[in-house]
């Protein structure tokens, strides 16, 4: 069996890289144009307002569900995360985005 050389092994080995890399790139591409393609369908789907109509953006405010158990869990995250006790927490506002 002949010998492979060291140089040979390197440049094999960094072009086995540089192909793989490569070819993520490329499915990475192809994969976001799929994805444009398929969100420009569905926003081409939705029913639009009739042209010349002023939009409003007033902002409604959401309504969360089972608010005090909300509230309670997202204390107690957060003291959790801070390392204080929970009556050490006070909650101003919370905003569903």
């Amino acid at each position: 069996m002949p010998e492979v050389n060291d140089l040979f092994v390197v440049v094999m080995g960094i072009s086995t890289v540089f192909v793989g890399l490569v070819s993520i790139i490329v499915l990475c591409k192809i994969l976001g144009v799929c994805c444009q393609l398929l969100t420009k369908k569905e926003n081409e789907e939705l029913p639009t307002s009739a042209p010349g109509t002023p939009v409003t953006a007033t902002p409604t405010p959401a309504v969360i569900p089972n608010r005090r158990e909300t509230v309670a869990a997202i204390a107690a995250a957060i003291a959790e995360d801070l390392g204080k006790d929970v009556s050490a927490i006070r909650i101003v506002s919370i905003e569903k985005l």
